[in-house]
C-alpha cells in the first residue's frame, strides 16, 4: 500500500477517535494490519506529525492530545479566515452548491432530538465543506478544513449540553444570509457559530 492511503486511513481514525487522543501508536501492529513493512507506516506518521495529528515521545508516536490552548488559537484564526471564506462563498456559490446547502438545512430541521455526536459532526462537516468549495479558493479551503477537523475531534469527545436547535441555529442563519446575499448577516452568523462552538467545548473542559 502506498503512503497516501495509509496516511488517509490513519488521519480518519484520529479525526473520528478510533485512535484516541494521547494514545500510543503501535507501528508494528499497524504495519501488520496493513500487511506492509514498518517503513511506510513511519513515513505516514511523519506526514501526520507535520500536520499536528500525531506527536513524538522519544522514539514513539502518540496521537496528539486534545489541547484547549490549540483550540483557542484555531478559533481565533477561524474568526478571520472563515468569515472571509463564507463571504466569498456567498458571492461565488453556484446553483448546485446552493441546492446542497438548502438540503443540509432541511436535514437539520428534520433531525431528531437525540442524534449522536458523530451524526452532528458529519452534518456540520458537510455544511463547512460545501461552503469551502463554494469559496472557490482551494488554498484557503485546505487550511480551514484541516483546522475544522482538529476542532471537530473535541465535538466527538463531549456530551452535547444544548439542544439541536441551539447547535445549528447559526448554521441555518448562515444559509439564510447566503441566500439573501446579506454580507453583514453572513459575517455575524459565522462569528456566532464559531463562538457558540467554542463555548460548548469550554463548558465541558
Amino acid at each position: 500500500m502506498e503512503q497516501k492511503p495509509i496516511y488517509q486511513v490513519l488521519k480518519e481514525k484520529i479525526i473520528w477517535l478510533d485512535l484516541l487522543p494521547a494514545s500510543l501508536i503501535n507501528v508494528s501492529e499497524l504495519a501488520k494490519s496493513f500487511d506492509i513493512s514498518r517503513s511506510p507506516v513511519k513515513e505516514a506518521l511523519i506526514s501526520l506529525e507535520s500536520e499536528g495529528w500525531v506527536m513524538r515521545d522519544g522514539g514513539r508516536f502518540l496521537v496528539s492530545p486534545l489541547s484547549i490552548e490549540r483550540i483557542k488559537e484555531i478559533s481565533e484564526i477561524r474568526s478571520i479566515m472563515e468569515v472571509q471564506a463564507n463571504i466569498w462563498a456567498m458571492y461565488r456559490i453556484d446553483k448546485e452548491e446552493l441546492d446542497t446547502l438548502i438540503k443540509i438545512r432541511t436535514e437539520i430541521e428534520n433531525l431528531s432530538e437525540v442524534p449522536t455526536n458523530k451524526q452532528l459532526v458529519e452534518l456540520d462537516l458537510k455544511f463547512h465543506k460545501t461552503l469551502l468549495k463554494a469559496s472557490k479558493n482551494k488554498e484557503l479551503a485546505q487550511i480551514l478544513e484541516r483546522m475544522l477537523q482538529h476542532f471537530l475531534r473535541f465535538w466527538l469527545s463531549i456530551p452535547l449540553k444544548t439542544g439541536i436547535k441551539v447547535v445549528f441555529k447559526d448554521t441555518i442563519e448562515i444559509i439564510r444570509a447566503i441566500q439573501m446575499k446579506d454580507e453583514a448577516g453572513v459575517k455575524l452568523a459565522t462569528l456566532e457559530h464559531i463562538k457558540e462552538s467554542m463555548d460548548e467545548i469550554m463548558g465541558i473542559y
